[in-house]
C-alpha cells in the first residue's frame, strides 16, 4: 500500500484496482543501489544452526517505506501524509506544503 495500491472505482462502482495486475508494483529497478551485509548467527537449536526466515525481511518494509516519504517530504512543510505514496500523491503534497 505504502506505494501504489489505491482503490478505484469506475462510475457504476465497479471495482477497478481488484488485482496485482491493476495498479503499480514496485521492482528492482525502482531501487537505488545498496550494499548487502550479512552477518552469521546460527542458532543452537537445531544440529545445522539453520533459521527460518519466512517473511521476516518484508514486515518491516511498508512502516520504513512511509517513514521514509514521510521525513523527505517533512522538510517540504508537509506535516501529515496518507498510503498510498503514489508519485502523484506525493507531488500533490509538495504542491501544498
Amino acid at each position: 500500500q505504502a506505494l501504489g495500491e489505491i482503490l478505484r472505482f469506475d462510475p457504476q462502482g465497479q471495482l477497478m484496482t481488484g488485482s496485482f495486475l491493476d495498479y503499480p508494483m514496485p521492482v528492482a529497478a525502482d531501487l537505488p543501489p545498496f550494499r548487502i551485509t550479512t552477518i552469521a548467527v546460527p542458532t543452537a537449536i537445531n544440529p545445522l544452526g539453520a533459521k527460518g526466515v519466512g517473511e521476516a525481511g518484508t514486515v518491516g518494509s511498508l512502516a520504513a517505506t512511509m517513514n521514509a516519504v514521510a521525513d523527505a517530504l517533512a522538510s517540504a512543510g508537509v506535516s501529515e501524509f496518507e498510503m498510498p505514496a503514489t508519485p502523484y500523491r506525493v507531488w500533490q503534497a509538495l504542491q501544498s506544503g
